[in-house]
């Protein structure tokens, strides 16, 4: 039986619908190898092909890009500093953007005891998911989120801005995922939550040296 025929408008919008569709799964994985640069054994390089990953589509609610473009609420001051008592971890945090091929950013190797915070996110404290992303060890050693895997539910983890202030977020859960199955929407997905993320590396090696899983903290304000 012959289909019915169809508006060429209507056939050129479902190829772009079915564009977008094919598109964002592989773009919302943000973190999918965000941190495989960087994160060795310590017998091999510590970096590799492929150790970047794609950026979100689009900043969430909440994100630093958001603020301000309405001109009417003056843009939320950026994160300066991080600080978890229990694990005496206290870094300042440089900024991670997205590089020339649209993957993200993390901090290099030669700076592995600085974290760093992720600027298509949320600024951490306003509405949205804020992500702080660390090291656990380089190919240079041991690095600032080293002993984030002992981190248990209800640790504070401060967050300190450039104007002064610090909000103070409480731990609610921890989860180690395959970097190959990362959660992104649930990591960067749009929340109503002022909610912080942080991530490191994980779990055993590959033949690269490099560690197969992430360790994902979730955490709200106090």
């Amino acid at each position: 039986m012959p289909r019915p025929q169809q508006d060429p408008r209507q056939r050129s919008h479902r190829r772009r619908a079915r564009a977008r569709l094919t598109l964002a799964p592989a773009a919302v994985l943000a973190v999918l190898a965000v941190l495989t640069a960087g994160c060795s054994s310590g017998s091999g390089s510590g970096s590799g092909p492929d150790t970047r990953a794609a950026a979100p589509p689009s900043a969430p609610a909440g994100s630093s890009a958001a603020k301000g473009s309405g001109g009417t609420t003056p843009p939320a001051a950026d994160p300066a500093r991080v600080t978890i008592p229990s694990l005496g971890v206290d870094s300042s945090l440089m900024a991670l953007g997205l590089n020339k091929d649209g993957t993200v950013e993390v901090p290099p190797a030669d700076r592995g005891m600085t974290a760093g915070w992720y600027t298509g996110g949320a600024v951490p404290g306003e509405p949205g998911a804020a992500v702080i992303i660390g090291h656990n060890n380089t190919r240079l050693g041991r690095a600032v989120f080293h002993d984030l895997k002992e981190i248990r539910e209800g640790a504070d983890i401060a967050v300190r801005n450039t104007r002064g202030a610090t909000a103070h977020f409480t731990v609610t859960g921890t989860e180690t995922v395959g970097k190959k199955s990362f959660p992104s929407q649930k990591v960067y997905g749009p929340t109503d939550a002022r909610a912080l993320r942080l991530i490191t590396c994980d779990g055993a090696f590959d033949a690269q040296g490099h560690p197969v899983d992430n360790l994902i903290v979730y955490a709200t304000l106090s």
